[in-house]
C-alpha cells in the first residue's frame, strides 16, 4: 500500500473549483453539466462550444441541427443558441463563451492548456464505455487526457450536492480527493461518506482512519462495483486519480466509475 501524506490536506493544490471550463452541445446533459460546474465553481465559468465538419461528415452521433450541405455558417448559429442555453442554465454566475472548431474534446483540451483550468465538466450522454473508447467520447477523451479534475456531469436534484461519497483507497491521490470531497460538503452542508472498498485487504483501514477525521464506511466488495452501487444513494461521486492517461487509463477505478456510477462523478487531479 502507498503511504498517506498528511501534508497534502495542508498544502492540496490550486482549488479545483478555481478555473472551471463546461464542454457545450446542443442537449440537456450539457445543460446540466453547466448548471452544477456554476454551482461548484469559485469563480467565472468558461463555456466552449465546437463544430466539427469532418465528424459530421464520416459519423458519430446524428444531429439535426446540421444541415445536409453541412455550410459552416449554421453550425455557428447552431453553437451559438446552445451558448445562450447554457449561460441562462449558469444563473447568476459570471460566464465567459467561445467556440471553437474541432472534435470537442480537441478544442476542450486546448482550451484547459491555454487557461490553465483546474476543472472540466460535460454532460454523460450515456454512451458506454467500450463504445466510448472504440469511437470516441468527450467524456472519455478527457478522463484519458485532460491534466485536471473532470466532472461528468448527470441529472441530479435542486440541492446537489448534497450526498457526496468519496473513495479511499490508500494512496495520496485518493487523499487529495477526500481533502475536495471535505471541503465540498463544508460548503454545501452536504453528508460525505468516505468509502473504503476491498476485497483483499490490501487496504490498511486503521491508517485511512487516522487521516480520515469522519467516520469511514468500510465494503468488503471491489472498488469499482460499491462505488457504483453507492451512486445510488449519491449525486456526487469523487475519485482521485493517479494520473494514468491514454491506453494506461483503461480499466482504471476512476474510468470505470465515470462510465459507469448512476450519479455524478468528480475525478480529482492536481495540476
Amino acid at each position: 500500500m502507498r503511504s498517506l501524506h498528511p501534508q497534502l490536506v495542508a498544502e492540496g493544490a490550486p482549488p479545483a473549483f478555481a478555473s472551471v471550463l463546461v464542454g457545450i452541445d446542443s442537449s440537456p446533459e450539457a445543460l446540466e453539466a453547466t448548471r452544477q460546474a456554476a454551482i461548484l465553481a469559485q469563480g467565472p465559468v468558461s463555456l466552449v462550444a465546437s463544430y466539427d465538419l469532418t465528424e459530421a461528415l464520416v459519423g458519430g452521433v446524428p444531429n439535426p441541427a446540421v444541415p445536409a450541405f453541412l455550410d459552416e455558417p449554421p453550425l455557428v448559429e447552431a453553437a451559438t443558441r446552445s451558448l445562450t442555453e447554457a449561460q441562462a442554465a449558469a444563473g447568476m454566475v459570471e460566464t465567459t463563451t467561445d467556440i471553437g472548431r474541432g472534435r470537442p474534446w480537441d478544442v476542450l483540451l486546448a482550451e484547459i492548456e491555454r487557461e490553465h483550468h483546474t476543472l472540466v465538466a460535460v454532460g454523460s450522454h450515456g454512451t458506454g464505455r467500450l463504445r466510448g473508447i472504440v469511437m470516441g467520447s468527450t467524456a472519455t477523451e478527457l478522463i484519458h487526457k485532460a491534466p485536471c479534475s473532470v466532472l461528468v456531469a448527470r441529472s441530479a436534484g435542486e440541492q446537489f450536492p448534497s450526498r457526496i461519497v468519496v473513495g479511499i483507497d490508500g494512496s495520496d491521490e485518493s487523499l487529495v480527493a477526500y481533502r475536495v470531497a471535505d471541503e465540498l460538503a463544508q460548503r454545501f452542508n452536504a453528508r460525505l461518506v468516505p468509502l473504503v472498498a476491498s476485497l483483499d485487504g490490501d487496504i490498511d483501514t486503521d491508517a485511512v482512519r487516522r487521516l480520515v477525521p469522519r467516520r469511514v464506511r468500510k465494503v468488503l466488495d471491489a472498488p469499482v462495483e460499491a462505488l457504483v452501487k453507492a451512486s445510488a444513494d449519491a449525486d456526487l461521486i469523487i475519485v482521485g486519480s493517479r494520473g494514468l492517461q491514454g491506453i494506461k487509463a483503461l480499466g482504471s477505478v476512476s474510468e470505470r466509475v465515470a462510465h459507469e456510477a448512476g450519479s455524478s462523478v468528480l475525478i480529482v487531479r492536481s495540476r
